[in-house]
């Protein structure tokens, strides 16, 4: 198999396993608190990252990288993949899912806000269009607008996504101050002690001796599979792939995660559903295609 094809065939898997994680964690936190569970997947997860990095010879971060890892273990892990947790055992896996896919839309809206960036007309039709998608999606939920649960769980998705939208301009302004990649096992095992913690406070945990199998398998599969070979996939599919290319995940993963969803945990897939879901990512399409047109002609050009 030729280094394309394996790079295809890395990203086919990202999108895949991506998007079934969303069942997978539903499943996960079925029998289990959410903080709980997610507590000990990114401690698991972010021990697993850690000494990968160090035994390839990593350094420990130096004491200017401390403040952007802690800044991002609370944006993208603590509230980010902690709310998103929570929000999907309060609604289905599909429709987190394609809270989680907004993501774009929210980071156009904050870079206007701060006025950093003039942002492209298209940009804006993207996010009408999306935003446009979200409520044909609701439209079918509409008898479940005074369900505290379903409300609280679409509410918490969608701080989470704002939550990643946050954590992304963080991680391109801090780009020069640490590495990325490397400190990512770091955010992981602070967030996921730092929710152990609140689970324990809370009260909101169960003795490990009591999960149930079905729910380590669970875990397993969001630990080893989604965290760790999902992830290291998708870095080979970036380096051998172009940007573009590999950016069709965000598209790719809510279809995923809504089809796993009806297929393996019966959640409801209506002709609204579909349509509002590709209209949403249309948006997002837009936006990110706007993005990237105004990233292309932002590079001067120079006669050769």
């Amino acid at each position: 198999m030729g280094t394309e094809r394996k790079a295809y065939f890395a990203l086919a898997l990202v999108c895949l396993v991506w998007g079934v994680s969303w069942v997978g964690t539903k499943e996960a936190v079925r029998y289990m608190p959410p903080f709980q569970m997610v507590g000990i997947r990114q401690i698991l997860a972010g021990s697993a990252y850690v000494l990968y990095f160090l035994l390839r010879g990593a350094k420990l971060p130096r004491k200017k990288e401390w403040y952007p890892i802690l800044l991002l273990s609370v944006l993208s892990f603590m509230i980010s993949n902690g709310l998103a947790t929570l929000g999907v055992k309060l609604t289905t896996a599909g429709l987190s899912a394609i809270m989680g896919a907004i993501f774009p839309l929210w980071l156009v809206m904050i870079l206007a806000i701060r006025g950093k960036n003039r942002i492209p007309p298209l940009a804006w039709i993207g996010i009408l269009v999306g935003f446009s998608g979200v409520c044909i999606v609701f439209y079918e939920h509409l008898h479940e607008l005074f369900n505290f649960s379903f409300l609280g769980g679409i509410t918490l998705g969608l701080i989470a996504s704002l939550a990643w939208a946050y954590a992304t301009i963080y991680t391109k302004e801090f780009a020069l101050d640490f590495n990325p990649y490397h400190s990512i096992g770091w955010q992981m095992l602070i967030s996921g002690c730092t929710l152990t913690i609140i689970a324990q406070i809370s009260g909101e945990v169960i003795p490990l001796k009591e999960i149930k199998l079905y729910t380590w398998s669970a875990i397993f599969f969001l630990v080893v599979v989604s965290s760790i070979i999902a992830f290291l996939a998708y870095l080979y599919a970036l380096q051998k792939l172009p940007t573009g290319i590999v950016s069709v995940y965000a598209y790719v993963n809510p279809i995923v995660a809504v089809l796993a969803g009806s297929l393996f945990t019966g959640e409801p897939l209506t002709v609204l559903i579909i349509t509002g879901s590709l209209v949403t990512l249309a948006g997002v399409y837009i936006v990110n295609r706007a993005l990237h047109k105004k990233a292309e002609e932002a590079v001067p050009q120079t006669d050769v």
